[in-house]
């Protein structure tokens, strides 16, 4: 079969891709504003690309077109699809009916980490023989690619999936986690975001308690101890057993060690240790203790887990560093909402002590564009001494949204003006901490460029 991907450049479409490819699929796609990871990835794959909505993508003559939830009523190729009445699908409804029916399912949802918990459940069940596929919205480092499809259900049933709350596409507005039924989840944490499609925190809860009610008796629910909403949510219902994580009554991950190892404890008894673990951050050893917990239900030892959590190499876009001149190092980090940026920020604090933090912000996501979050931008960014923040076409004034921070931020409209500035300011020792959910106009190989003249 022949399938068009509509948005094929977005994490989870791209992952679609991989998949669909790996199922003996011819693959095709198109997108705009293309950037890497995910245009890299599928280059390398042998999918061919197409850049734009063209309505005179319909001479490809596929035998499915399958929709990206960025694609909107109004986009030329869309609007011919519906026009010629021809053959779509959602991206995750393709999904599961076409891959993971009959699959034992491990789904990581939450407004945070989700991207980083799936990468060590996938790589904790990797590192214990069982083969699993995934799809993951990020590049593991270990993995090298966002998703793969490893054979049948009889050869290799386990799939990991990050379960993302944001709607499903045009024609369906329902979370894309409901789709997917796992039998394994994960709920990491839960509060406001998408602003775009959610009006408040309730009707986020709402969404994850639809989930919850897709979950057999035979699962497992994997929860943050420490969040109210999650306890609401699974107050309205719950018919899965529940163990959790971030509480005394659960898994915890002790203090970290010099090489980042950290004990492992269930209900106060001592499960094992990690050995070192390169991940920084309370949250990312949150994010461990939960894959441990999610992986021993698929019947991984703990002893198994812990090991290879020791082996895990990060992710790409998650405090990837990509390069150091003139003792300046210049970090990639996919965070764009406050919560997000503070833990962030934390970690890397936390791994870089004293030396001086400038941190560079994009306010991109759907949320942040919509000024919803702008309030709590200057607490997140406290532990950085210096931010940069790139408004260009925003429709709020981000100047004075940071200024609280005083003399510690500024905001440029123009981005090669900000890098001008960067460049002048960062010093041998610094860390540059770069953070958006898009390409960031190249920024970061700008800022290298700069620091070498």
């Amino acid at each position: 079969m022949h399938i068009h991907i509509l948005g094929i450049c977005g994490t989870f479409m791209g992952g679609i891709a991989l998949l669909a490819r790996a199922a003996g699929h011819r693959v095709t796609g198109c997108d705009a504003n293309v950037y890497p990871p995910m245009s890299t990835q599928l280059g390398e794959q042998g999918i061919d690309l197409v850049e734009g909505f063209g309505a005179d993508q319909l001479a490809l003559r596929p035998d499915l077109f399958v929709i990206g939830n960025a694609i909107s009523r109004g986009n030329p190729l869309l609007e011919s699809i519906l026009e010629r009445n021809l053959p779509y699908v959602s991206g995750p409804q393709w999904l599961a009916e076409d891959i993971l029916r009959g699959r034992w399912v491990l789904g990581v949802a939450g407004t945070h980490g989700k991207t980083t918990a799936t990468s060590l459940l996938a790589w904790i069940l990797e590192e214990a023989g069982l083969n699993p596929s995934f799809l993951v919205g990020g590049v593991p480092q270990g993995f090298g690619v966002s998703a793969r499809l490893t054979g049948n259900c009889a050869d290799s049933p386990f799939f990991v999936i990050e379960a993302d709350e944001y709607d499903t596409a045009f024609c369906d507005k329902r979370s894309k986690f409901v789709h997917y039924q796992p039998r394994t989840t994960i709920l990491n944490n839960l509060e406001f975001d998408h602003a775009d499609i959610f009006h408040d925190l309730t009707a986020i809860e709402t969404q994850f308690h639809h989930l919850v009610r897709t979950l057999p008796p035979n699962g497992l629910i994997v929860a943050n101890a420490q969040e109210a909403s999650l306890k609401r949510v699974l107050a309205r219902g719950c018919w899965t057993p529940i163990e959790w994580f971030n509480g005394a009554e659960g898994w915890q991950a002790g203090d970290p060690d010099a090489a980042g190892g950290f004990e492992v404890s269930l209900a106060g008894k001592p499960q094992g240790r990690v050995d070192r673990f390169d991940l920084a951050g309370a949250h990312n050893r949150d994010n461990a203790v939960a894959a441990l917990a999610a992986a021993r239900h698929a019947g991984v030892p703990v002893a198994v887990g812990l090991k290879a959590l020791a082996s895990f190499s990060g992710i790409k876009r998650r405090l990837e560093v990509r390069g150091t001149v003139r003792g300046v190092t210049v970090i990639d980090d996919f965070a764009h909402h406050p919560t997000a940026i503070r833990v962030t920020l934390a970690g890397l604090r936390q791994r870089v002590g004293r030396a001086r933090i400038l941190a560079v912000l994009e306010p991109r996501s759907n949320t942040m564009k919509l000024g919803a979050m702008k309030a709590q931008l200057p607490e997140s960014l406290a532990d950085a001494d210096a931010t940069y923040c790139y408004a260009g076409n925003l429709g709020w004034d981000t100047a004075a949204a940071l200024a609280p921070l005083g003399n510690k931020a500024r905001s440029f409209d123009d981005l090669e003006m900000l890098v001008i500035a960067l460049a002048a300011d960062a010093r041998e020792g610094d860390q540059v901490l770069i953070m958006s959910n898009g390409g960031f106009g190249g920024v970061h190989d700008k800022l290298l460029a700069a620091l070498a003249l």
